[in-house]
């Protein structure tokens, strides 16, 4: 078993590889706003881009606020959401956030949430219904630029095939190892370089190692 600061020199090294072949990605404030994060977010649970972005659209179309949304009836916003799949359950969720602002806040907004320690932050996200480690790490990672590093499908997958997680590791423990194993000032990077790379070469059924840029370092390809 590798130590852990073996595997940071590792994620480093994945890190900076990707970065040349992707690109840097920054934090952009004006581009995302917290609660539109969060709530699209909630959309892409369990479904792809393909879907949830469309959804998100059509939400958007639809309510011209969040007041709008909130006021909506639970079916007729499982319609407007319907292509994100499980519109019952995420309707449901997306009800329950704006219920519990409103009813904390006075309004629909997720502002109060940057002024908190990133710990704490994460710690306030993961007490709503329906909200898990990833879509609390999206939310603060995107809508505030905070240190964190969302582990999804692709990232996952990557992550177990480089070595830099173990096997058996779920999406929690995953989260955890990989958010001690990258600098802070990396990990939005690491995320979207890490998410991209999955979709073009590391697939899930047909990886393509002969272009891929992580093969020296991945322990998938020598194991070939």
């Amino acid at each position: 078993m590798r130590s852990v600061s073996t595997l940071k020199k590792k994620a480093l090294k994945v890190a900076g590889l990707l970065e040349q072949e992707y690109g840097i990605v920054e934090w952009d404030h004006e581009k995302h706003e917290p609660l539109a994060v969060l709530i699209s977010t909630i959309l892409s649970q369990n479904t792809s881009d393909n879907n949830s972005i469309p959804a998100f659209n059509s939400l958007r179309k639809k309510y011209s606020s969040w007041k709008k949304v909130d006021a909506a009836s639970q079916k007729d916003l499982e319609k407007v959401i319907r292509r994100a799949g499980l519109p019952q359950q995420k309707a449901s969720r997306i009800k329950s956030v704006l219920k519990r602002l409103k009813k904390e806040r006075g309004r629909f907004t997720l502002s109060h949430v940057g002024r908190m320690k990133p710990a704490d932050a994460k710690e306030y996200l993961v007490s709503f219904d329906g909200i898990g480690p990833k879509t609390a790490a999206v939310t603060l990672i995107f809508g505030f630029g905070l240190p964190f590093l969302p582990v999804d499908t692709h990232v996952y997958r990557v992550s177990k095939r480089l070595g830099l997680i173990g096997g058996r590791d779920s999406f929690s423990k995953a989260h955890e190892e990989l958010d001690e194993l990258v600098p802070n000032e990396r990990k939005m990077s690491f995320h979207v370089n890490m998410l991209e790379h999955g979709r073009r070469v590391c697939l899930a059924r047909k990886p393509k190692c002969g272009e891929c840029v992580l093969s020296r370092c991945c322990d998938y390809c020598k194991g070939k």
